[in-house]
Order: C-alpha cells, then sequence, then structure tokens
C-alpha cells in the first residue's frame, strides 16, 4: 500500500514541482503575472481609453455610447454624425441641469484625429496627450494600448496554429519514420527554403491583409520548426519501454501516440512557447513597419515606429512605440527563461 502511494505522488507530482520551481524563479513568475494582467486590462481599453462616453445621461434617459452609435442631434447638438462627447460633457456641465457625461479616465480613442489647432501635427507630448500624437493627430498612448492587445492576440493565436500542425506533424513523422519520415522531411526542407518576406510582401500587394489572413500566411510557414522538436522527441520515446508495453497490451496507434507518448513530448514545446511568441510580435512589427502588415487605421507598433523614422524631428514616435515593445519582449523572455529552468528534464529526472 505504501509502495503505491508513493508511486502515485511520483506520478502526479512532477508537473507540481515543475509549477513550484517555476514560482520560485521571481523575475519569471512576476513577469508572468504582470503580463496576465496587462493583457487582461488591454481588453477594457474602450472602457478605460475612449473618445466615446460611457454613460450619457440626457432628459432622464440614460445612453451608453460606448456600445451603440448616436446622432449628435439626439443630445441637442448642432452638426453631423455621432456626439462629441468630451464637448457635450462640458455643455452640460455649463449648463447647470440633471444631465451629465461619464468619460473613460482617458477620454480620447484610438483612430480619431484630435491635435492641437495651433500647430500641425504631430505634436508632442502634453498633460493631455502623454505620449504626443502621430502625424495624423491620433494619441499615441491610446494606440500603443490597444496595440498591445492586438499584439499578444496576435501572438497566442499564431502559436496555437503553429504548435497544432507542428505537433500533428512531427509527431506522425516521428512515430511512423521510415520512407514515410523521410519524404515528408524533404518536403518540409524544400517548402522552409521558399522566401517567406518576398511571398509575404507579394501576396499582401495582391490582398489587403487584416487579423486572419496575416495569422493564415504567418502559419503556413511558421510550422516547421515545431516539427523537428517533435520528431525528435517522439523518436526518443517511442523507443522506451513504456511505449513497448502499451502496444504488447493491444493499444492502437492513436492511443499511444495522444495518451502515451505525447504527455511525455511537450516539455521542450512547453518551454520553447514564450520565445516562439517573441518571434511572432517581432514578425508583426517588422511587416507593420513595412507596410505589409494590419491594414490602417489599425493600431500597431510598427506602424507608428515608421511614422517616427519618417519624422525624424518627432522623437516620440520612436521612443514610445520602442520601449513598449522592448518591455513587452523582456517580460516574455523572463517567462520564457523560467520556464526552461522550470521544466529542464535533468531537474527532475526519474532516474534520480
Amino acid at each position: 500500500m505504501a509502495d503505491n502511494n508513493q508511486h502515485d505522488y511520483e506520478s502526479v507530482s512532477l508537473l507540481r514541482k515543475r509549477l513550484k520551481k517555476f514560482r520560485t524563479l521571481k523575475r519569471g513568475y512576476y513577469s508572468f503575472i504582470l503580463l496576465v494582467i496587462v493583457y487582461i486590462l488591454s481588453f477594457f481599453c474602450p472602457m478605460l481609453m475612449n473618445n466615446k462616453a460611457l454613460i450619457v445621461k440626457y432628459e432622464g434617459k440614460m445612453y451608453f455610447p460606448v456600445f451603440k452609435y448616436y446622432d449628435c442631434k439626439l443630445f441637442g447638438q448642432d452638426g453631423y454624425g455621432e456626439a462629441d462627447y468630451r464637448l457635450l460633457k462640458e455643455q452640460y456641465r455649463e449648463a447647470g441641469n440633471d444631465n451629465w457625461v461619464l468619460m473613460p479616465p482617458y477620454p480620447h480613442g484610438p483612430y480619431e484625429s484630435l491635435t492641437d489647432k495651433s500647430s500641425e501635427p504631430p505634436n508632442e507630448p502634453s498633460r493631455q496627450h502623454w505620449f504626443g500624437t502621430d502625424d495624423r493627430g491620433r494619441d499615441v498612448f491610446v494606440r500603443l494600448a490597444y496595440a498591445f492587445n492586438i499584439s499578444i492576440s496576435f501572438a497566442l493565436f499564431l502559436l496555437v496554429v503553429n504548435y497544432f500542425n507542428g505537433i500533428v506533424v512531427g509527431a506522425a513523422l516521428g512515430y511512423y519514420g521510415g520512407w514515410f519520415d523521410i519524404l515528408v522531411q524533404r518536403m518540409i526542407e524544400i517548402w522552409s527554403s521558399a522566401p517567406f518576406l518576398f511571398l509575404v510582401i507579394i501576396i499582401s500587394s495582391i490582398i489587403q491583409p487584416n487579423f486572419l489572413l496575416l495569422i493564415i500566411i504567418l502559419a503556413v510557414f511558421g510550422w516547421m520548426g515545431m516539427t523537428y522538436y517533435m520528431r525528435g522527441e517522439f523518436y526518443r520515446e517511442k523507443a522506451r519501454d513504456y511505449v513497448q508495453a502499451a502496444i504488447a497490451m493491444g493499444a492502437t496507434d492513436k492511443q499511444v501516440i495522444f495518451k502515451h507518448i505525447l504527455p511525455n513530448s511537450l516539455t521542450p514545446v512547453i518551454a520553447f512557447a514564450p520565445f516562439a511568441i517573441v518571434g511572432y510580435i517581432g514578425s508583426l512589427v517588422m511587416l507593420d513597419y513595412l507596410g505589409f502588415g494590419l491594414p490602417p487605421p489599425t493600431p500597431s507598433w510598427g506602424e507608428i515606429i515608421s511614422q517616427g523614422m519618417g519624422n525624424i524631428f518627432s522623437w516620440w514616435l520612436v521612443l514610445f512605440p520602442f520601449a513598449a515593445l522592448f518591455c513587452t519582449l523582456l517580460t516574455v523572455t523572463f517567462v520564457g527563461e523560467s520556464v526552461r529552468n522550470a521544466f529542464d528534464p535533468k531537474e527532475y529526472s526519474r532516474l534520480r
């Protein structure tokens, strides 16, 4: 009975040991917590940074412009189109009636062009625009915040797609081997030698890329690296005794692959994931900088940096996007370094 309890402890607690080790690596653990918190908050950017009011009380009725479009005439403003809620707030305040407007904490949107009328954009950082404005008069701080959500979401989506394709193909190559492995490996080598950047530029010049299309384009070329990791892991694991025992007991190929080999082959996959995210974010920034990325006016770090390179005296258009990119990639790298150390197979080897 004691031997069974000890065996259950050793088999179940390996992942817990690695997670506990990860929590002791403070730099990576706190970076992970920070990234998760900031990424979750980025989904609330429309509530925190927007030129649309959260709530408008007008003549006893409540309106929620952040969720719905309202014509300016509905609130008693002159002109056409959507209401100017910052101006509306001042008008209601001066009128001193029961009407009021609740604006987000940072009342500027990522797409609106609003700058100092006394000068042409881009404008330097000020109390009104913390990181200044770009060459179209849009608030840089707001666009950086929205671009953070887009960049991380893009990298995570691409990670899932590439990992799924790479794991499936790599597992099949490593498990079945033989002529199948040789033939597919040669095909992968040929496909990986294709000029990735040139093909992306050609496709982007023909079709206007969007979020989904960019993921598809990058996924077509980005899954091949993972196949090498999985292929090697499956070649190593399928020669172990527990796999031969499972086959002898009548387990099918599907059961052997997904129930026995795959769970024991995910350590390099997990350790490599944060570094893959760094690469995917860098790819998006590079494509946006070159003008072959997300379509304008989508908030993008690369697009703002490109503006800064075209306006050499607008230092804020280069400094702040580079700072946001540097801090994000640095924290993700810290997470990857800690995950790699925590999941090091030599740390908790079963042979010890």
